[in-house]
Parts: C-alpha cells; sequence; structure tokens
C-alpha cells in the first residue's frame, strides 16, 4: 500500500527547543503531495473509510457502530477509542456523525499528522528516518532502548523499508483521536501497534512504562504531603474548635494555639500529619485508579474514563476506605498530640494509648471515621473528575488537557462539596479520638446534641473549609503535575 517517496516538500525547518513543535503553515495540497493523491482519489478513500464503519449503510455512524468496526479491526477492548472518536468527530454533539462530520475529522487529523511529521523529518525528504524519530522522541524527553526503537519503526514501516512515508504515519494514527503528539504518539504505539484495515492490528509487549503502580502511589504520596503542610494552621485550628463542647470562636482558638506554641504551634503534629497523609494520599489515589479498573470491568466498559459519575462515586468511596482504615492509628495519635495539654512525645503518647486503651485504643472512632470518609472521597474524587471532564467538553472543547487554573477550580468546588456533605461524622470522630470518656458513636451525638444542638456538629467548619479548598486543590494541582512527569495518563 505504501510506497517508498523522495519529493520534498519546502516547508520551514522545526524550531529548537525540548519538544517537537508542529508547523502550522501546511494546507492540504501538502498532504495530497506526500500520498502522491489527487482530491477526487482521496474523496473515494475517505468515503470507502467511512463505508466500512457504516456497515449498516443507514448514513450516520453512531459509537455501537464504530465500537464494531474497531473491532473488525482486531483492536482489543481496552484499547479501542470509540467513545473519545465520536465526541471528536461529533461536532454538532448530536450523538451520531454524518459523512460531512468524518470528512471534516479526517481533513483535520491529516493535516495535523503531517505537520508533526514534518517536524520530525528534519531532512525534509518525504520518509522519517530511525534516527530522526529516536531525536524527537528525546527532545520531548523520552528514553527509549535501540530494540524498542527498532519494534516502533517495524510496526509502522508497512513495506518493511526501513524508514517510515507519510502515508505509512498517516495509516498507524489516522484512527487515534487524541491531539498527535510525539508523547501521545509514543503512548499510543505502547498499546495499538498497527491499525490498518485490511491488515491484522497487533498489540506490542507492554514496555516497563506500563508498570504504573509504583508511580501512581508515588504521585498521590507526593500530592498529599505538599497539601497537607501549605494548609497545617488551619488544619490545627480546625481540630481545636473540633473538641471544644462550650461555645467556639476562632479568634481566641487562634490565641490559645500561639500562647501554647508561638509559630510552631500551628505546625504541631504536622510531622505526623505528613507521614500520615503521604501514604493515605498514595493509597486512595492508586486505589481508585485501580476500583475504577474493576469497576469498568463489571459495567463491560472500554475504559475506565467510561464509567460515568456513579462508577466514580463507587471507585472513590471504595478507595478512601482502605486509605483510612490503613492509616487510621496515625491519624487517632495526631489528633491525641495535636489536642493535648502535656509535652508528651509521639513515643510517649503512643505507649500511654497502648498501655491505658489497649490495640483497639488506636481505632477508636474508626466507624464513623470510614462512614465519612466514604462519601467524602467519593463524592471528591468523582466530582473533581466529572467537572474535569465537563471542562474538557465545554470550555476546552476537546483541544488539550486542563491547566493548573482548571484544575485548581475543580479541586476547589469537589472538596468544598465532599466535606460539607460528611463534616459532622468528621466532628465525632474528632471528640471520640480526643476524649476517650465518650461511650461509642451513640453517646457522642446524643451529648452533643443535648448541649449544643444541631450546630454543634459543624463546630470548626470554616477553617475546615478554608483548608479543605486549598488542600484539595493543591493535592489535585501536584497529582496531575505529577502524573505527567511520571508518564501517567
Amino acid at each position: 500500500m505504501a510506497t517508498n517517496r523522495s519529493q520534498k516538500v519546502e516547508l520551514a525547518p522545526p524550531k529548537g527547543g525540548n519538544q517537537v513543535e508542529k508547523s502550522d503553515d501546511v494546507c492540504m495540497d501538502h498532504v495530497l503531495l506526500a500520498l502522491q493523491e489527487t482530491k477526487d482519489e482521496r474523496e473515494v478513500r475517505i468515503r470507502s473509510l467511512f463505508n466500512y464503519f457504516d456497515s449498516g449503510n443507514v448514513g450516520y455512524l453512531n459509537q455501537a457502530q464504530i465500537e464494531a468496526g474497531l473491532s473488525a479491526l482486531r483492536i482489543p477492548a481496552k484499547y479501542k477509542y470509540a467513545r473519545d472518536l465520536l465526541q471528536v468527530c461529533d461536532s454538532d454533539q448530536d450523538g451520531r456523525v454524518d459523512y460531512e462530520e468524518f470528512r471534516q475529522y479526517m481533513d483535520d487529523k491529516e493535516l495535523e499528522l503531517y505537520s508533526i511529521f514534518q517536524a520530525i523529518d528534519v531532512e525534509h525528504n518525504g520518509s522519517i528516518q530511525p534516527e530522526e524519530l529516536l531525536d524527537a522522541l528525546n527532545r520531548a524527553g523520552i528514553e527509549i532502548k535501540d530494540d524498542e526503537l527498532a519494534n516502533f519503526v517495524d510496526r509502522v514501516d508497512k513495506d518493511n523499508n526501513g524508514v517510515i512515508t507519510f502515508e505509512e504515519w498517516r495509516d498507524f494514527l489516522f484512527l487515534y483521536p487524541h491531539e498527535a503528539t510525539i508523547e501521545n504518539i509514543y503512548h499510543h504505539w505502547e498499546r495499538v501497534c498497527l491499525v490498518d484495515i485490511g491488515e491484522q492490528a497487533a498489540i506490542p509487549t507492554i514496555t516497563s512504562k506500563d508498570g504504573h503502580a509504583g508511580r501512581y502511589l508515588i504521585a498521590g504520596g507526593i500530592a498529599g504531603a505538599a497539601s497537607r503542610t501549605a494548609t497545617a494552621p488551619l488544619d490545627r485550628l480546625k481540630v481545636v474548635l473540633q473538641v471544644q463542647t462550650t461555645k467556639a470562636s476562632i479568634m481566641p482558638a487562634v490565641k490559645k494555639i500561639w500562647t501554647e506554641g508561638r509559630f510552631v504551634g500551628f505546625f504541631r503534629g504536622n510531622g505526623l500529619n505528613v507521614v500520615k497523609v503521604a501514604p493515605e494520599s498514595a493509597l486512595r489515589f492508586y486505589s481508585y485508579e485501580l476500583f475504577k479498573g474493576l469497576v469498568a470491568d463489571a459495567q463491560g466498559q472500554e475504559s475506565k474514563a467510561d464509567i460515568g459519575a456513579t462508577g466514580r462515586l463507587l471507585a472513590g468511596g471504595a478507595a478512601g476506605a482502605v486509605a483510612q482504615t490503613f492509616i487510621y492509628p496515625l491519624e487517632l495519635v495526631k489528633t491525641r498530640l495535636q489536642t493535648t495539654k502535656c509535652e508528651s512525645g509521639l513515643g510517649a503518647l503512643t505507649r500511654d494509648i497502648l498501655v491505658h486503651e489497649g490495640p483497639r485504643g488506636f481505632y477508636r472512632g474508626l466507624i464513623p471515621s470510614v462512614m465519612g470518609i466514604v462519601p467524602y472521597a467519593g463524592i471528591d474524587l468523582a466530582a473533581y473528575e466529572s467537572l474535569k471532564e465537563m471542562s474538557k467538553k465545554y470550555i476546552l472543547a476537546d483541544k488539550k488537557e486542563p491547566g493548573p487554573l482548571v484544575q485548581l477550580s475543580c479541586g476547589t468546588v469537589s472538596g468544598a462539596l465532599g466535606a460539607t456533605c460528611v463534616y459532622p461524622l468528621q466532628v465525632i470522630r474528632t471528640r471520640m479520638q480526643a476524649d476517650n470518656s465518650y461511650n461509642g458513636m451513640a453517646d457522642v451525638i446524643r451529648k452533643t446534641l443535648r448541649k449544643e444542638g444541631f450546630l454543634g456538629f459543624y463546630k470548626g467548619i470554616l477553617p475546615n473549609m478554608l483548608k479543605v479548598v486549598p488542600s484539595a486543590s493543591i493535592t489535585y494541582m501536584v497529582y496531575e503535575s505529577m502524573k505527567k512527569r511520571l508518564d501517567l495518563e
């Protein structure tokens, strides 16, 4: 199908820098010249491709037809992009793609692919040499071994002449609905090797870059530690207000903390907080990704992105329960350390709990804590991802990933929503942790209602919101940044 061509298309050479920069100075004439194709021949080719997916000859494509077409290409379900391909092609958002919409997608995609092809083909001789591809990957910060590079070229180079023509490049990527950056193309190669009508699609051996577990843990841990340290003073103030059974006021609480320890007093317990929150955040984010995969399998969805808000809610709640149960003893010791008046160190305080209350003492308040974290984590994670998805669709028009400002905004809303819904359970948990005179969760609820009324369950909510909003925003922003640095999608 592909032939070895050497026509030279004169375009400005790519600019220097760390990334492969696509040229915007391309038009359809360049594409036709590179493909040695007339406009009529190209029209016939695109119509034939549309008819391939429209096997029922209904005049449009829906998600089921696209999925069937990809299945016919022998692409495993977990690597399909049917939903994303439908969204990109469906310009009027009516849930189906007519021929004109499909043709517009092909126009845009071939221009995009030609632009980056030219940026990689620095010699502008109509083909990409292996060394040019290696240089483009290295400039994008991707290190690849010689055998991986040979495999990459071999999978795209259908006529086995050792170079990649634009026709081969196009055939490899024309059904890939996401932006054709060199990073995305590399990850696409890792998943789906060759997509070509009439030929078998092969899946490559998964490289070490797909071992995401450790990197999700690292990204989540760093994100949690960074956000918790930044908001430590507000966390200390929140805890002090929560344990007060008399009328609680912010300024007296601030003065009390200052008197006890000056500036350092606002960070009391933060070292333990970081020790606690780093593994908690790591486990929460990793478990979330794991549970999303399980939900997707249970629903029969092709990817984790398709599980919907309910699926995210379930996955987030389960992830929160796992993480909270694992680190709960540290949470209890941290709360005691923040609320006790004595100068006991971490070791002495831990020994006191073990001696006077036994091992079960480290789990006082676990039930209301898990009851609170399940809806909180579910709402927080589900709302964040749903808001981010909505921003991509309605604000960014699917053209790029949300930037820091959008991430901060989504984190702010999701964190505030989750925290407000479960705050009474946080108060109950904190009082059980700080005061062992309570005889269980029901006793806390009964005494709080009798002495303080319903509003007693919302003591400290203002500093909590002032903490949760920036904390959630910082957590998600750092997490998204770490995911990019660690090559996580």
